[in-house]
């Protein structure tokens, strides 16, 4: 399928999967009895018709997730200056629109829960999402289509499998000898990689055997090997970055319950500790539209980059940022401890969460914007789907990290400390070792700097390959 069609399709699925999480916030009778103090207490029906809503709001959000992306960036041509600066500035309107709607979830949904009940604040999203999907399908006759090629993990797989069927061939000595079609048999939409000296053991997938056909389909081409190298060549960088979506998730989990032991009231406003999230996000709202028409416009007058700065670069400075806001999370929680015992019917604001939040929130905007942006444009052009999922994979593995860690860091430090019990365990936050856990997040997060910055150095970006390979076909003109 088509982008636009796998959008419509989980889109569908999404809404479904809203429909029925309203239908049973409504309906005491799919509900689960009152409980308390039990492991588990939805069962039968209610469990089925529950873990079904779920799912399908899981699968619908990540098949929208994964396409719409890759869906409006392919909308430009990217083979001329002014493509590739929309390029970035689209998925900077990307994040900035995702923004705007997490704002609208965060504020006027968690007070249509607070004051009106559950089954109103999904019908509302029920609502946004019917609209949005309707505005999305009306779109099709503006949309520019690539021409739709063979499944990404069909080609991936299939230069894994040559390479190890042909694990006993040698290579050729000249790379011009593996195979590859002629332009004239080419797909005129699909790209032509050159080869590059990296991962030579896929290269014997490309090796013509004696006696076969190079149009039995068993043979892989240079392209497809390349294909395949260039993602692994990602797989670095996307695992670089689990570790400051780790952060994030406990920002999201452990920042929120301490904003239950924290003064809500800002000025005249009172913000409801599942609304504290709004601040990041109030933050990227307004540093985006400055990003895009300021900083951009300024760095590549410097770098005579076309987005101003690399999008590795965007990721690093993401990084750092990240690090930067756990070791404030600590300093906080320290400040907040100190006055809760010191004299809990005074608490310190909850604006002291907005400086973890805040820098946090330019972290994201740098590190995910840039991560999109990276995996679209080095992405083959039939994989540019499946690598811009890479941004959204490495948030699922940093929230199941983020559980794993504190699991860790419990089992670990309830057999060191003198109470037996982990720094994470006290059933009051106040007896709680939490700035040792964001500390401990931050030294973690540092390593991890370090290792990015091996590989964001190790990587080869598509355009250096391909102006390494003009060069050295000039310089073969010219010997000649």
């Amino acid at each position: 399928m088509n982008r636009l069609y796998t959008c419509l399709l989980f889109g569908f699925l999404e809404i479904m999967g809203l429909l029925l999480v309203t239908i049973q916030a409504h309906s005491m009778s799919l509900q689960p009895d009152p409980c308390s103090n039990k492991p588990s207490c939805i069962k039968g029906s209610e469990s089925i018709f529950f873990y079904a809503s779920l799912c399908m709001l899981a699968l619908g959000c990540g098949g929208v997730k994964g396409s719409i992306a890759a869906l409006g960036a392919d909308q430009f041509d990217r083979k001329d200056e002014k493509g590739a600066k929309g390029v970035a500035s689209y998925f900077n309107y990307y994040q900035f629109s995702a923004t705007v709607g997490s704002l609208i979830g965060v504020t006027v949904v968690v007070w249509i829960a607070l004051h009106r009940g559950w089954q109103w604040a999904f019908f509302t999203g029920l609502v946004t999402a019917a609209v949005g999907f309707v505005v999305l399908a009306l779109g099709k006759p503006f949309y520019l289509f690539p021409p739709l090629s063979s499944s990404p993990m069909v080609r991936i797989s299939q230069v894994f499998i040559g390479a190890i069927q042909n694990k006993n061939l040698s290579l050729p000595e000249n790379p011009d000898e593996l195979h590859e079609l002629e332009d004239k048999d080419r797909d005129p939409f699909e790209e032509k990689l050159c080869h590059t000296d990296q991962f030579g053991f896929l290269d014997k997938a490309a090796v013509l055997r004696d006696g076969a056909s190079p149009k039995s389909g068993r043979i892989c081409t240079v392209t497809q090997v390349e294909e395949v190298k260039i993602l692994i060549r990602m797989l670095p960088i996307i695992a670089s970055t689990i570790i400051m979506n780790t952060c994030l998730a406990q920002l999201q989990t452990f920042s929120v319950l301490q904003g239950y032991f924290m003064d809500p009231q800002l000025g005249s406003w009172k913000i409801p500790p599942p609304s504290i999230p709004v601040i990041p996000l109030v933050f990227m709202a307004f540093l985006l539209p400055l990003y895009e028409f300021f900083f951009i416009p300024f760095a590549r007058k410097i770098t005579g980059h076309p987005t101003g700065i690399t999008q590795l670069q965007r990721v690093g400075i993401g990084l750092v940022l990240s690090i930067v806001s756990m070791g404030i999370a600590g300093l906080v929680e320290v400040k907040r401890r100190d006055q809760s015992i010191k004299d809990p019917f005074k608490s310190i604001s909850l604006f002291w969460l907005s400086f973890q939040y805040g820098v946090f929130g330019i972290a994201d905007m740098f590190a995910m914007v840039g991560l999109m942006e990276f995996f679209y444009k080095e992405a083959p052009s039939g994989m540019r789907s499946l690598s811009t999922s890479f941004a959204l994979l490495s948030l699922s593995f940093g929230y199941f990290l983020s559980t794993a860690f504190v699991n860790i860091v419990n089992a670990i430090t309830e057999k060191v400390t003198a109470s037996k019990r982990g720094w994470l365990q006290a059933p009051d936050l106040d007896h709680n070792k939490l700035d040792y856990f964001y500390w401990f997040l931050a030294i973690l997060s540092l390593l991890n700097f370090a290792n990015y910055l091996f590989w964001a150095s190790w990587y080869k970006y598509r355009s250096d390959v391909e102006e390494s390979d003009e060069s050295k076909e000039q310089e073969q003109e010219q010997e000649l």
